[in-house]
């Protein structure tokens, strides 16, 4: 896998069938002809929706005579998870350190309602 396959494989998701498709290989292997039977749309067409996820590196057909299954490959799913995994990691460690601002905020809060700079009825000299 390059450096540009998850670009391309979020892009080959962003359509709805192709993410279906995917979704539905998940399940386990399946031929052209089963993956074409819930849509209504042309076997050729299915087939350059296929292209569209073997150039992202998300399915495989092996060689052969027809029909042949199409394989989802897990590797592009990895490189996702990897990814996702790696930006959820960070937000989470974000929203920890504001977690602790914010206690340590409130544990500076005197218990009287107020925070930070005394006002009117603080300062001593205001009737």
């Amino acid at each position: 896998m390059t450096v540009d396959t998850l670009p391309r494989v979020f892009a080959a998701l962003a359509d709805p069938t192709r993410l279906d498709m995917v979704a539905r290989l998940s399940a386990g292997d399946a031929t052209v002809a089963e993956l074409a039977e819930p849509y209504r749309m042309s076997v050729q067409a299915v087939y350059k929706h296929l292209r569209v996820l073997e150039d992202a590196g998300l399915v495989s057909r092996p060689r052969g005579p027809q029909p042949r299954a199409v394989r989802l490959e897990v590797r592009a799913l990895d490189l996702m998870d990897t990814w996702i995994e790696r930006h959820r990691r960070r937000v989470e460690e974000r929203y920890r350190r504001l977690d602790a601002v914010l206690a340590e905020m409130e544990g500076d809060d005197h218990g009287d309602g107020h925070r930070g700079r005394a006002g009117p009825a603080d300062d001593p000299d205001v009737p």
